[in-house]
């Protein structure tokens, strides 16, 4: 049976209560028993939603989806060598955020609601827009007034009601709370039914390797949306037993937006203050990431790292992966320099170790003359 169980004071919830926080402000995190079955998922069709026994969906007619998910895994050079890249930014709307935008308003449809609000930095909004089109469900996203153009006329052609909020992503994040207090949050960051959709990379990626798993992840972190989600995914094939460790796990920033880093380095337990930057990696530029204490905690227990990579690195990753015929944005350029960084650091286990990254989002969602 699950629960929704407060990460700070562990209060406990129904999961059929209409809720996206504890009433002591912390996140929520949902606990059950998942159950996974090898042999029934051979039968199903590829994508997400072939792990419908691990997704706590009651039934079936609430499914919302596009047939997304199990994106190709790849070998990528990257200049110090290869990784293995998921192709997340193939996704219907262009990033991996399809993957809890699906499994999220499938749930919102279960649960009998007309309208919902959410905030991003364009990829989460213009998911959730997506989804919501086709459950027929109200959205209104609210986003800062830097995000892309491209990423803002998608989200208005999937017919969302858009809020372009002045100032900084945190003042975003401050508007759509207040909206909040009326309508239900379909946040990537509070809501614990996103996470639920996020867990597939990992069971995607696992299933991929013939049910084994890599030495190393290499995963963006502004909210950590996919890297919580991949963290939860491999605890849930780790307790059923189909695997027998967690890969190390590295959260990848950037420099001019890194409060986990900043902990990281300093042995923090919670995400530092910092005055964020302008970043090419808006995607990430998180500088209150609100689950921030659970990605640090993740690090942790895998015995990962987190690194900051510079403006001069997420460029001359971004000209590598599109002059090799990869059209990627800037975020997920990000997360490749994340991992050419650790590949020149650690020269003396690579190639030794095995290594998985993302492309998280489409190049063509900010694309510019």
């Amino acid at each position: 049976m699950e629960r929704l169980v407060c990460y700070s004071c562990r209060k406990e919830y129904s999961s059929w209560e209409q809720i996206w926080r504890c009433s002591c402000g912390g996140v929520l995190d949902l606990e059950y028993k998942t159950k996974f079955d090898p042999e029934r998922i051979k039968l199903k069709e590829p994508g997400i939603w072939r792990y419908r026994d691990a997704i706590p969906l009651k039934h079936d007619s609430n499914i919302v989806s596009f047939s997304e998910g199990f994106t190709p895994l790849i070998e990528v050079e990257t200049g110090n060598g290869s990784v293995l890249i998921k192709q997340d930014h193939l996704f219907p709307t262009g990033s991996y955020k399809d993957r809890g935008a699906s499994v999220l308003i499938s749930k919102v449809k279960e649960l009998g609601l007309k309208k919902v609000v959410d905030d991003s930095s364009g990829n989460a909004g213009a998911s959730i827009a997506a989804y919501c089109a086709k459950a027929n469900i109200v959205c209104d996203i609210y986003v800062p007034e830097k995000t892309s153009p491209g990423k803002l006329a998608q989200i208005g052609n999937y017919g969302a009601n858009l809020h372009i909020i002045p100032g900084s992503r945190e003042k975003t994040a401050e508007a759509v709370l207040k909206a909040a207090e009326k309508d239900y949050y379909a946040s990537h960051s509070w809501n614990p039914w996103f996470f639920q959709g996020t867990k597939t990379f990992a069971y995607e990626l696992c299933e991929q390797m013939n049910w084994m798993i890599p030495d190393i992840i290499v995963l963006p972190a502004g909210h950590g949306t996919l890297f919580l989600g991949a963290y939860i995914g491999f605890r849930d094939l780790q307790e059923t037993g189909l695997i027998k460790t967690i890969p190390k796990m590295i959260a990848v920033q950037t420099a001019n937006c890194a409060p986990l880093y900043s902990s990281y380095l300093n042995n923090l337990k919670t995400p530092s203050r910092v005055e964020p930057m302008e970043t090419m990696a808006e995607g990430i530029a998180i500088a209150k990431p609100v689950r921030g204490s659970q990605i640090l905690e993740a690090v942790r227990k895998t015995n990962g790292e987190i690194i900051a990579v510079t403006e001069d690195e997420i460029r001359q990753s971004l000209l590598k992966m599109t002059h090799s015929g990869y059209y990627i944005e800037p975020t997920s350029a990000a997360v490749i320099a994340g991992a050419v960084r650790y590949q020149s650091e650690n020269r003396d286990r690579y190639p030794k170790e095995s290594i998985v990254s993302v492309f998280t989002g489409h190049g063509l969602k900010t694309s510019v003359n």
